[in-house]
């Protein structure tokens, strides 16, 4: 799916210091939007990820950021600031790990080897990746938009691409990982993708 967006010089933080999310949404989002990262902006702090759900950590991270931004006089000519939350959620184990995604079993490799240890002589291996985005405008507007791609575990570990739980995750109507699939191929079909493509579709009426 081709995203369109018709602003143009359109400047947004992305409120995350994951490089690889930060490289992932630079290649989704139009050439047109410039995603600063937090480093570029100057912020160094930590953000307690306090929430119980998907929502409440990403609107925590982009509202951190954004009062961050007006107290150090940094909004100029910003656009907005926003920020994402992700989880893997395995059905046969009612939605986990979901918010705890990405500190389940404290690292990834970690985090992989324990879902497939979980999942070990399941027959049900469906699972979803989820991914909610918060916007923040210095006006106050706030915007929450979603994304989800269905798939399933796979058994084993495959390919070397991506980040997280890519070289377990296969999503439907593919034979591979995300892991495996070409950069082009997942950052059109992902669930990060999906809450862009939301996201742009709120750029453009704005």
């Amino acid at each position: 799916m081709q995203i369109l967006l018709y602003l143009c010089g359109m400047k947004l933080v992305f409120a995350t210091n994951n490089a690889h999310k930060l490289g992932e949404v630079r290649q989704i989002l139009p050439e047109n939007v410039e995603v600063l990262s937090l480093e570029q902006v100057g912020f160094t702090q930590d953000i307690a990820e306090t929430g119980t759900t998907l929502e409440e950590n990403s609107r925590i991270k982009a509202e951190t950021v954004c009062q961050w931004l007006k107290d150090n006089g940094k909004w100029g000519n910003i656009d907005g600031v926003f920020a994402d939350d992700t989880g893997l959620e395995i059905d046969a184990l009612g939605g986990i790990p979901g918010v705890y995604t990405a500190r389940w079993a404290g690292e990834p490799a970690a985090n992989r080897a324990k879902a497939l240890r979980e999942l070990k002589g399941k027959i049900n291996r469906e699972a979803q990746f989820r991914t909610v985005v918060t916007l923040l405008r210095a006006n106050g507007e706030c915007r929450v938009v979603s994304g989800i791609v269905r798939g399933r575990i796979a058994t084993s570990e495959h390919g070397e691409k991506g980040f997280g739980y890519d070289p377990i995750f296969i999503p439907d109507g593919y034979n591979n990982t995300f892991a495996e699939l070409p950069a082009e191929i997942k950052n059109s079909i992902s669930h990060r993708a999906r809450a862009m493509q939301e996201l742009v579709k709120i750029l453009d009426n704005a």
